[in-house]
């Protein structure tokens, strides 16, 4: 079984970035696409960012397209976030999450999921 850990969360002002890493230990997560998803208080958790096994292939949401980038390094077993021009709107926790389904957005094909990590932007 695959494990995933998030990282790289904090605090920052509007308009500035941070980059999210998520681990995998345990079995290779090769053959797995690999998502982001957020879930801010009281709302329901919301698909951010999928790429494909092979990296070749993303997926945005709206939301974030043209500020969020994922990318992965399959030999380091590591996929990323990075968020740039950040906003209030964008203040989650933050989960990776792993499916043997191709380029999927629906949150119920993702079999393996992370812990979270905090991501809280100030106005």
């Amino acid at each position: 079984q695959v494990q995933l850990l998030e990282s790289g969360g904090g605090l920052v002002q509007a308009g500035g970035s941070l980059r999210l890493s998520c681990a995998a230990s345990g079995r290779t997560f090769s053959g797995y696409g690999m998502g982001w998803f957020r879930q801010a208080p009281g709302k329901e958790r919301e698909f951010v960012a999928h790429i494909v096994w092979g990296g070749v292939n993303t997926d945005y949401a709206d939301s974030v397209k043209g500020r969020f980038t994922i990318s992965r390094d399959n030999a380091k077993n590591t996929v990323y976030l990075q968020m740039n021009s950040l906003k209030p709107e964008d203040t989650a926790v933050y989960y990776c999450a792993a499916t043997t389904t191709w380029s999927t957005r629906r949150l119920y094909d993702y079999q393996i999921w992370g812990q979270g990590t905090q991501v809280t932007v100030s106005s």
